[in-house]
């Protein structure tokens, strides 16, 4: 039987876009398929996809040439291996969400004139959240684009970009959520430090994450703006943000950025 889509690899990336296309109604589940090696994953995904096919192994029977498309989201070591065993199952169309890896390596193990969008999304995808940035190779049209941005945009917002900012959009919003993560971390020991239970420093800072958060968003203000109007001249807030720009925690995230974006060129090379 052939598939609509193929998700090589049901780990958590693939794993989670699977679980939002079928919450999306993208297409039934019997026309989505994951191929995962390990029999413990497989299983665990077969339980909470009911309806999905879920495979050891990629075979020319569950590709039509006409109109399968796959994602690859394996490991980066596997990356160029599983998408050669992919073009010489008759895919011509390629979603990539492996960090790092450009189009044209992906190519060059694929048929000539094959489709290869590669993308880079953040773990947000879990609760159809995330952010994706894609960019389209050699032989990408804007259909694939389309249809690379459908996938995508099951689980969140798709963004287009020129491939040649796809390394710092790796090294800023993929890593973002555990940048965040490593804020928030602080910030709860920073409340336990002053007193409070690590149960009510917890729901303060995560609570009030989320609602800065969708602030930001609704109100259509600036990060800038929004600062300023909680920062009074000598308060308390101005006395914090003095203390983190002389600690250079801003630099330190321009640092961060840099740091893993300049590491996807590496993977890249």
């Amino acid at each position: 039987m052939a598939f609509d889509l193929i998700i090589v690899g049901g780990g958590r990336m693939g794993g989670a876009l699977a679980k939002g296309l079928v919450k999306a109604n993208w297409c039934a589940p019997s026309a989505l398929a994951i191929i995962e090696t390990s029999q413990q994953t497989r299983e665990a995904l077969a339980l909470e996809l009911p309806g999905v096919t879920v495979l050891a192994s990629l075979e020319l029977e569950h590709v039509d040439t006409e109109r399968t498309g796959a994602v690859l989201a394996v490991k980066p070591d596997q990356a160029e291996g599983t998408a050669r065993l992919i073009g010489a199952v008759g895919v011509r169309r390629l979603l990539s969400v492996v960090a790092g890896l450009s189009t044209k390596r992906l190519e060059a193990v694929l048929p000539s004139g094959a489709a290869v969008i590669r993308s880079m999304p953040n773990t947000p995808v879990l609760v159809g959240k995330g952010v994706s940035a894609i960019s389209g190779g050699d032989f990408a049209t804007k259909d694939d684009l389309d249809w690379a941005s459908s996938v995508l945009g099951a689980v969140g917002t798709v963004v287009r970009l020129s491939e040649k900012h796809m390394d710092t959009v790796t090294g800023l919003s993929g890593p973002m959520p555990a940048y965040l993560y490593m804020v928030v971390e602080a910030l709860v020991e920073a409340g336990v430090h002053q007193g409070l239970t690590r149960e009510v420093s917890r729901e303060l800072v995560i609570g009030t994450f989320e609602g800065s958060a969708a602030l930001l968003a609704a109100s259509g203000e600036t990060p800038e703006e929004l600062r300023s109007q909680v920062t009074s001249p000598g308060g308390t807030t101005a006395a914090g943000l003095r203390m983190l720009e002389a600690r250079a925690v801003r630099a330190a995230f321009l640092e961060a950025v840099a740091a893993a974006s300049e590491r996807s060129r590496q993977l890249g090379r």
